[in-house]
């Protein structure tokens, strides 16, 4: 063979290879752009034209139900319309199963557990919390209804003089966050409380303010978190200080039974599948932990048939306005945060009411 003739063969092999390559490349993003076509989805898997308009089989499946009425799946079918990807099977509590449930052992809290069983299983934390507990899901009454409408009470100023009390209270389950108060905002804020959903810097600290007929949902973001549960369902002493950034509430006013730990998988969810906040190698870093309201919604998500808010959303455009519904504050405030990226949440929050997967009672996202 000539030495042209050797060339040309290798021009033709590095042609083929490069060609090759291009295709590898392109392969994974031909069903997102199609050939010419306009992107479908945006980088997270989220469609990018959310319309609102529920798909042929949604609208048959729930076109025959009465205003008020629950529609069965329907939280989920229309978050898989509006991102693919979306699985719905995701337990809301952590049992005794948790070791083997969505790599939950490889991530260090807030993601998952890791550090919290490295001892001989009897001794672990969560073992030993589990243990006392007994109870991994909602009461005999909620897991017996074959569909559940929840609703996120946002804190936010936003939801005072709503009067939305009363349609508050008509959903099965009412999810509230931290220390937000009850009493003396029954007209705007509802009087039920399924869920209390808070971290020890969270947690009600006056034992009075806790309602009877709740139960305590415990988010753990850091290692200790785990440790102050113990000491609470154990009523053990409790150092208010003990590595923690603010004084943590001592008693919680609640029988092993009525407490439950929060799957750390929707925390997980919540920051890298839904908001892309930066992974950081599974360790809680600067603008990557989701608030505890895009939790709980994310929670909800999964295991509820429809899903609701109220008293979510900020307005910076309007400085002087209560910042939450059951105080003085005002919305000038806020100050920008270490740990959230409130920007990237509204995104995420504002696909999710464009595309009817939640509903935003007080239209604030």
């Amino acid at each position: 063979m000539s030495l042209l003739g050797s060339v040309r063969n290798l021009l033709l092999a590095l042609c083929l290879m490069l060609v090759l390559g291009f295709l590898y490349y392109s392969a994974g993003k031909l069903h997102m752009h199609g050939w010419g076509q306009e992107a479908q989805y945006d980088r997270l898997g989220f469609l990018l034209k959310l319309d609102s308009r529920i798909s042929t089989e949604l609208n048959y499946k729930n076109g025959n139900i009465t205003e008020g009425g629950c529609r069965k799946g329907f939280a989920s079918a229309q978050m898989t319309e509006i991102f693919p990807k979306f699985s719905k099977p995701a337990p809301m509590f952590l049992d005794n199963t948790y070791k083997r449930w969505m790599k939950l052992k490889d991530f260090v809290p807030p993601f998952g557990i890791k550090g919290q069983g490295t001892v001989a299983a009897k001794e672990a934390v969560i073992q030993k919390i589990l243990g006392i507990t007994k109870h991994y899901t909602l009461t005999s009454y909620l897991d017996s209804l074959s569909c559940k409408r929840c609703i996120i009470m946002g804190n936010g100023g936003i939801v005072a003089n709503k009067s939305l009390g009363s349609r508050i209270d008509d959903y099965d389950v009412v999810i509230r966050l931290n220390e937000a108060p009850v009493k003396g905002f029954e007209k705007d804020v509802g009087a039920k409380t399924t869920l209390r959903i808070t971290y020890p810097e969270g947690a009600i600290q006056k034992p009075a303010r806790y309602e009877k007929d709740s139960l305590f949902v415990f988010a753990g973001f850091k290692p200790q978190d785990f440790k102050w549960l113990k000491y609470i369902v154990y009523k053990e002493k409790v150092s208010p200080s003990d590595g923690f950034w603010k004084s943590v509430a001592t008693v919680v006013p609640k029988e092993p039974k009525e407490i439950r730990i929060l799957n750390p998988y929707f925390i997980r969810e919540a920051a890298f599948t839904f908001i892309g906040l930066p992974v950081n190698n599974g360790m809680m870093g600067r603008g990557n932990i989701p608030t505890l309201g895009t939790v709980a919604i994310t929670m909800a998500l999964h295991n509820c048939d429809e899903v609701a808010v109220a008293g979510f959303g900020y307005d910076m455009n309007a400085p002087n306005a209560p910042l939450h519904y059951y105080e003085n504050v005002k919305m000038s405030a806020i100050k920008e945060s270490w740990t959230h990226n409130i920007g990237k949440e509204k995104e995420f929050l504002r696909k999710l009411v464009k595309g009817q997967v939640i509903t935003d009672l007080t239209a604030g996202i």
